[in-house]
């Protein structure tokens, strides 16, 4: 299934690339996205894994999936009535940091936002034509993934949520800010995070996979494992996007 929102570096793209290199489902009992952002590769699957977990730093995107698992149907009736329209898109983008909301309020505003922004990117109206209706009646969909799995949905730093569900069965997706692109994001990423992300899965008992922008930062920070250039096409503009998918096994 599809995700219920895109973001920019979204994995709709490359997720059948990606799971298609999973190791054996037999290897593992625990999926782990860390990055977790739309979720394209979680949807991409009825199940990864006994246990599934889905993590992101961006506070706004975990009330939304939150909101979506647990009370779908009233996010429902607060975005009913909400149209494409640049005006709904600038009150919502004004009002989404705004004290005093409530999280379903909140989750609808930044869906809004994802939904009806210029290449997803939640800060420009997109002046596209956009079928609102579809999308709010798919939350339903969404919902029953999320809860049919008991996806446990958290909203840790990356460190922290890698050791906390670390075991030699455990299989950790990484997809984190590209390199040189962390202006885009909404959570701070420096430098200093790539390395430390590296850190952190160097030391791991169990499984990760991680993609990548391809430069030569990167290849060389992950020298030590193995790294696979692919590429996909770029969603913004014509032409193809060099990735990298590199993994400890």
């Amino acid at each position: 299934m599809n995700s219920p929102i895109t973001r920019i570096g979204g994995k709709k793209l490359l997720r059948k690339h990606i799971c298609d290199r999973f190791p054996p489902h037999e290897t593992y009992d625990r999926y782990i996205e860390v990055f977790g952002g739309a979720g394209w590769v979680l949807f991409y699957k009825d199940k990864h894994a006994k246990l599934e977990v889905y993590n992101d730093a961006d506070g706004h995107l975990v009330n939304l999936m939150r909101c979506i698992k647990y009370h779908a149907a009233e996010l429902q009736r607060e975005l009913d009535g909400y149209c494409n329209s640049r005006e709904f898109f600038q009150d919502a983008l004004a009002q989404n940091n705004c004290r005093g909301l409530t999280d379903i309020q909140r989750a609808a505003r930044y869906f809004l936002c994802m939904k009806i922004s210029f290449g997803a990117d939640g800060q420009t109206y997109g002046c596209n034509t956009k079928n609102l209706d579809k999308s709010i009646e798919y939350l339903s969909d969404v919902q029953r993934r999320l809860m049919s799995a008991s996806v446990v949905i958290e909203h840790k730093d990356f460190e922290n949520i890698i050791k906390v569900y670390d075991r030699p069965t455990a299989l950790f997706y990484c997809d984190p800010p590209y390199h040189s692109t962390e202006k885009y994001y909404d959570v701070q990423f420096d430098e200093a995070d790539h390395i430390r992300l590296r850190d952190t899965l160097a030391a791991i008992k169990g499984k990760f996979l991680l993609s990548y922008n391809d430069d030569s930062f990167v290849r060389e920070l992950y020298s030590d494992f193995k790294i696979e250039a692919v590429e996909r096409n770029n969603n913004l503009s014509s032409g193809s996007f060099k990735e990298l998918i590199i993994t400890n096994y």
